[in-house]
């Protein structure tokens, strides 16, 4: 895999000139007469995504024109890396700084190939890094998504239980962090039994994953991910085709070591603690069933109305877990349910949040880093349709209303109410390629998050 980005310019570099739709036709009038003829040739029009490569006097490449809406669009150039022809870029310098660097990130989320399996079909372009941007601050972004992509793309036989765990004690190891794991038959003599009723059909046992980093004066922040490896639905087992994409039922841990990643590579003044409930949720003999009264590590007992609402499950007693230590803030991350992609697409994940200046923060954020989710409202009144005639709470509901909305409660009983805490039900896939966004595993929210995390933690925040 490769981002795209070449560290210093090269001999040869080709001008990569970025022009707005609606600046066109006053940029081509400053341009020379050669230029203005060869354009008007090929019929360009600086419709965004479209590019023209301008020839010289002697037929070679002299530069080439990018068409994009706005310099201020993150994704303007995210399409060349895979389009233009094979060879190394830089951007005119008449590009601003602040733009610059927004562009180049753009592009290099864009250069993302998944090639564990299959080498990629064409050598992409590159794109010099300008030192006046900040380069770390890119390389690090880009990074972060990309160990949340890859771990995402890659299928469940080679990413189980385990293998989350060997990701997260490699990075426990780059960057300092204390990482525990509680496995198997350990999660019930340390009270995970949640965790373990879902993962315990596998031959792949499960387990609570747990990264501590950073000085513990500073103020604790915990990120919650769904590590469902594979789901199968359990005994309410899916049909074939809701199955076939489940490899990316752990976008959400995925998404929590991307974000982990970029924390720790950043040096935020935070009490990091990530925790992962890691399970395969299987089918066999020993498999949980519907109609089973689990007992949660909170003491909240719950009865099964549907195996296939194992994520809430496994968050259950991880949120109970991460509440006990009363972090500042905590934020979890799960590809839950289909009703919130029903609600609001595959592109944008639901936020839901019991904190009305934290959920502002977010969505802010959100908009600035073009890195979209949307609000969903944590309706009590719907807590009811969890009610269970022999337990304390049920995991799903029997109506086919507001899905999202009561996975989301029942995520909310598992947290202390005095705990700002933000819930993400997101897609983690890319259904299409769409400029930045290649077709596959995507880090949602990820990026967002961050920039909230920096404004309000940061050194100067």
């Amino acid at each position: 895999m490769s981002n795209g980005l070449l560290p210093s310019r090269t001999p040869g570099c080709i001008p990569l000139v970025p022009v707005a739709e609606s600046e066109f036709g006053a940029w081509l009038e400053r341009q020379d007469e050669s230029t203005r003829r060869w354009l008007a040739a090929t019929g360009f029009k600086a419709k965004p995504g479209s590019f023209s490569p301008v020839p010289g006097p002697d037929g070679q490449l002299r530069r080439v024109i990018a068409g994009i809406a706005s310099a201020d669009d993150l994704w303007a150039l995210g399409g060349l890396p895979t389009s233009l022809p094979e060879g190394d870029y830089v951007l005119d310098a008449a590009v601003e700084p602040r733009q610059r660097e927004r562009l180049t990130l753009g592009w290099a989320l864009g250069a993302y190939q998944f090639t564990r399996y299959k080498a990629p079909k064409r050598a992409m372009a590159w794109l010099v890094l300008d030192p006046a941007c900040d380069v770390g601050r890119i390389r690090r972004q880009v990074e972060a998504v990309t160990l949340a992509r890859d771990l995402i793309n890659t299928p469940a036989e080679d990413l189980m239980p385990e293998h989350l765990a060997e990701v997260t004690q490699a990075l426990g190891r780059e960057f300092g962090a204390k990482v525990e794991q509680i496995v198997g038959e350990e999660l019930l003599t340390r009270n995970y039994p949640a965790i373990h009723a879902v993962g315990r059909a596998s031959g792949h046992p499960p387990r609570l994953l747990d990264l501590r980093w950073g000085d513990p004066t500073h103020p604790k922040v915990t990120l919650v991910g769904k590590g469902v490896c594979f789901d199968s639905g359990g005994l309410d087992l899916k049909p074939s085709n809701a199955m076939r994409l489940m490899k990316k039922d752990m976008g959400g841990a995925a998404t929590v070591l991307g974000l982990a990643r970029l924390i720790m590579g950043s040096g935020l003044p935070l009490r990091l603690r990530v925790l992962i409930a890691a399970v395969d949720n299987a089918v066999a003999g020993n498999a949980f069933r519907p109609g089973d009264v689990l007992r949660s590590r909170q003491g909240l007992t719950i009865e099964v109305h549907n195996t296939d609402a194992e994520g809430r499950l496994i968050l259950s007693d991880a949120l109970t877990e991460a509440g006990n230590e009363q972090p500042a803030v905590m934020l979890d991350f799960a590809t839950l349910t289909g009703a919130a992609r029903v609600a609001l697409g595959p592109e944008i994940p639901a936020l839901f949040c019991n904190d009305e200046a934290l959920a502002a923060g977010l969505l802010a954020a959100a908009e600035r880093e073009q890195d979209p989710f949307w609000r969903l409202p944590l309706h009590q009144p719907y807590r009811e349709m969890l009610d269970s005639k022999i337990a304390d709470i049920a995991n799903a509901s029997e109506s086919s209303y507001a899905g999202a909305i009561t996975a989301a409660l029942f995520l909310k009983e598992f947290v202390p109410a005095d705990i700002p805490w933000a819930h993400f039900d997101l897609m983690a896939w890319n259904p299409k390629t769409q400029p930045g966004r290649p077709e596959g595993g995507e880090a949602m929210a990820l990026r967002a998050v961050f920039a909230w995390l920096e404004q309000r933690y940061g050194e100067d925040g």
